[in-house]
């Protein structure tokens, strides 16, 4: 009995203790405090390819948090009107824009929307994520496999949880709005 048991712990171990691969980690740096990131290549091979390729080039680095709803979501990578270091940068118009790269066919899995997701914005057609995301303040199983789940918080997701509100008059939309500091590979 005693062996039986331990060959189970051991297998418990196992399972629940699987390598991360590091080249699927990235460091979200906000306001307040570092949040580390596992990107989910297995089941979402393009937009993590997409996700990684836009943050390696610095294409999010100052782009605002531009919707955030309590208790739902916080939205982001309007890397075309959202960049609130450049020029062009338009509150009024983040969110409605990408990057120059062609939108992705979705990736929809069986991963839950659950408190720490990391999954693409799109409008109505479901094959419209360009660059925008957003982090599950808590579980919004009403998206699940009609969104692509990409990413889950491993660690920092008190920082998310800071991230300034949006107004709930106004689909969270939020005025002098947070930031993302910098956002890299590991």
């Amino acid at each position: 009995m005693n062996k039986i048991l331990i060959n189970l712990l051991i297998l418990f171990f196992l399972i629940t203790n699987q390598s991360i691969s590091e080249e699927n980690i990235m460091i979200l740096k906000l306001k307040d405090g570092d949040v580390k990131i596992e990107l989910f290549e297995d089941v979402a091979p393009n937009h993590v390819k997409r996700i990684k390729e836009l943050a390696n080039s610095g294409k999010y680095d100052n782009v605002v948090f531009h919707r955030v709803i309590d208790g739902f979501m916080a939205q982001t990578g309007d890397v075309k009107f959202g960049n609130s270091a450049s020029a062009d940068f338009d509150l009024g118009r983040a969110g409605m824009g990408g990057s120059d790269l062609p939108d992705l066919q979705q990736e929809f899995n069986s991963l839950p929307h659950e408190r720490g997701t990391l999954s693409m914005a799109r409008s109505s057609d479901p094959n419209s994520a360009n660059s925008q995301f957003f982090i599950c303040f808590k579980a919004a199983p009403f998206l699940d496999r009609q969104y692509t789940v990409f990413g889950k918080v491993l660690d920092g997701m008190e920082n998310v949880d800071k991230i300034k509100r949006g107004d709930e008059n106004n689909n969270g939309s939020v005025k002098d709005p947070d930031k993302i500091i910098s956002f890299k590979s590991l």
